[in-house]
């Protein structure tokens, strides 16, 4: 057993983590991104002092940054307690120790608080949730949704999950998810079912071991994109 939780907590990763967790390379960080369900990660406001864009979607953005800061600061010492309590579960070689790991998450809480509320006025971040989200279809390059789909399995059902992944695929032209674990350490029952529907529909779903691993096995990305039409030859 790894962790018990009763609602989604409102921990943050950094544009480092991001960018190993779904392998994003500089080409991509110039596309247009939207990151779903980012919570106080700072990975928005990172990229933002790169001069790149990303557009952050969660509900916990109908809150102030004070607020969120005691959202925060009402669950990290639990989730760092339950860490403590089973030292087999983690693989310490991003984050060194459960100390460093809470260290890591306040200081991306840090660095988004800083940056949400001129962020929210620009409209980087948007309150908002998965499964429905107030897009046009193809707004975006990329849609990254870390620490939600599959890691919460036992929280929203198979529906929920299908229904977020279509509409992550409607208002992108592909889709990375990062955990393919749950909470419990088990992959996700719902994945295989899943990839059998959107290769049915015509997706190309894809597996990549990433180099960011934290939950022991841990470190594999889902990539769901498109196909391309074929293009016709000029004769």
């Amino acid at each position: 057993m790894a962790m018990k939780l009763k609602n989604v907590v409102p921990l943050g990763r950094s544009f480092d983590e991001y960018r190993l967790m779904f392998n994003l390379s500089r080409r991509d960080r110039d596309k247009r991104i939207i990151g779903v369900g980012d919570g106080p990660a700072s990975f928005n406001a990172e990229m933002h002092a790169m001069g790149k864009t990303v557009v952050s979607v969660d509900p916990i953005y109908m809150f102030s940054a004070k607020d969120i800061k005691h959202k925060f600061d009402k669950v990290v010492d639990n989730i760092i307690e339950q860490v403590r309590n089973t030292p087999g579960d983690w693989t310490w070689s991003y984050h060194m120790s459960p100390d460093d790991l809470k260290q890591h998450r306040k200081e991306a809480l840090t660095k988004f608080n800083t940056d949400f509320e001129q962020g929210k006025k620009d409209g980087r971040y948007q309150t908002g949730e998965l499964p429905s989200l107030e897009f046009q279809d193809g707004t975006f390059d990329i849609a990254l949704c870390s620490h939600l789909l599959f890691l919460y399995s036992e929280h929203y059902d198979y529906n929920f999950h299908k229904a977020s992944v279509y509409e992550m695929l409607r208002v992108s032209e592909e889709a990375r998810i990062f955990p393919l674990l749950d909470l419990m350490m088990n992959r996700s029952p719902y994945i295989d079912p899943l990839t059998e529907e959107l290769e049915r529909d015509g997706f190309i779903v894809k597996f990549k071991k990433v180099p960011y691993e934290i939950q022991r096995g841990g470190n594999v990305m889902m990539w769901i994109y498109k196909k391309q039409p074929h293009k016709k030859l000029l004769i």
